[in-house]
């Protein structure tokens, strides 16, 4: 007896425990608006949605009462459609009379040219954005180098003084608009600001700034190309001066538009 009713007693468990497993109630899967909450949650990491930028950017200046052209080349990134930082190179494209002194073996009539380059790093911050227009603040810092190219009187070549170092701070604001997803044009003003230099350098290299540009977005490009989409389209760019979460924002939803009619 003693020994059926141990036979029996595993057989007896494991059916019970079967049993309390197949009568046991699963979880239900989160449906609606909890779904929603809990997506809502998980917040985006704040250097995501990184785009390669290149820039021709093109400034036009007054140095030492004269008008001049200093032509860069930007390259940076784009996070979030905010936020751009990168480098750039920089350069004057011609001459500019200088009234710096020159050096003795100069040339009585010689005309003497100031010339700079530097290079520099930018940050720039969009603070009003739709998907046609943007409004920015832009803070660059360059160094470089700076020298006057003179007329020798002994050689009859030209010649030019020692390299000086220069360091320039240009604060800015820029308007840019998007003619397609992977292109823009925008136009900017500031000021240069020597800084760490001689005070006969700063009164010639400071004076207000003014520049257009030309962007190419390489991410967006690349997107258009793969996707063999229309490569001049305008799609997602005609919104009546807002963008969706805007306009839903304050005019509320194409549905709930429509309940108000």
């Amino acid at each position: 007896m003693l020994l059926l009713l141990a036979c029996g007693l595993p057989h007896t468990l494991r059916a019970q425990e079967e049993s309390a497993t197949v009568r046991a109630t699963l979880p239900k899967k989160p449906t609606g608006r909890a779904r929603r909450d809990t997506t809502w949650e998980r917040p985006a990491p704040p250097f995501s949605h990184r785009r390669l930028v290149v820039q021709y950017d093109s400034r036009y200046s007054f140095v030492n009462g004269h008008f001049c052209t200093i032509n860069g080349l930007k390259l940076g990134m784009e996070w979030r459609g905010r936020v751009r930082t990168g480098a750039a190179v920089y350069f004057l494209s011609t001459g500019i009379p200088t009234r710096l002194p020159l050096p003795d073996n100069a040339a009585d009539d010689a005309d003497a040219d100031l010339r700079f380059r530097y290079f520099a790093l930018y940050a720039e911050y969009v603070a009003l954005q739709n998907s046609r227009w943007s409004l920015s603040g832009n803070m660059q810092v360059g160094m470089g180098t700076v020298y006057v190219r003179y007329l020798n009187d002994e050689s009859g070549l030209y010649d030019r003084t020692p390299r000086d170092f220069v360091m320039l701070v240009e604060p800015s604001v820029a308007a840019q608009m998007r003619l397609f997803r992977w292109a823009a044009l925008g136009a900017g003003a500031g000021w240069r600001q020597p800084v760490l230099v001689a005070p006969t350098i700063r009164r010639e290299l400071s004076g207000p700034v003014f520049y257009a540009r030309a962007n190419i977005l390489l991410g967006p490009l690349l997107k258009v190309v793969r996707g063999k989409e229309r490569l001049f389209s305008q799609e997602g760019l005609r919104i009546h001066g807002l963008d969706p979460h805007t306009r839903d924002k304050f005019y509320g939803s194409k549905s709930d538009r429509e309940d108000y009619r």
